[in-house]
């Protein structure tokens, strides 16, 4: 079978991204309570997977230097970038329940309207939507 082929016959599916957190209970409970995602597994007590509208989450208990959160938070590292519809009401929902938002909605020059949200280990989420 020619690479081409092969390449056609296989596709991703799906990511999920690994946080780590200090606290998993904590951490769970933020992203249930917080950002309205579910619980869909806790595994030995130190790993977790939530979701939300098919997108999943990977927390996992372990620790990043207070040093390094800063710095991703200074320089706006992001740890994932979520693209999303209805940005507008998605950011009034997670303002209502109490999300962590450290930059507003704003149009961006590349064409997106999106906001920051950042969470209790300091893993910092974009959601965006195309400004068009």
């Amino acid at each position: 079978m020619s690479p081409a082929v092969l390449q056609r016959a296989a596709r991703l599916t799906g990511i999920a991204p690994q946080f780590l957190v200090d606290d998993l209970n904590r951490a769970i409970a933020y992203y249930v309570d917080k950002l309205g995602f579910e619980l869909d597994f806790v595994y030995q007590s130190f790993y977790a997977g939530v979701t939300r509208d098919g997108l999943t989450i990977h927390l996992k208990h372990g620790s990043r230097l207070n040093a390094e959160k800063e710095h991703r938070k200074q320089n706006e590292h992001l740890d994932a970038y979520i693209s999303v519809s209805g940005v507008r009401d998605l950011f009034s929902e997670l303002g209502t329940r109490g999300a962590q938002i450290i930059k507003q909605l704003e149009r961006r020059p590349w064409a997106c309207l999106d906001f920051y949200v950042e969470d209790l280990d300091g893993n910092i989420l974009c959601f965006s939507e195309p400004d068009v």
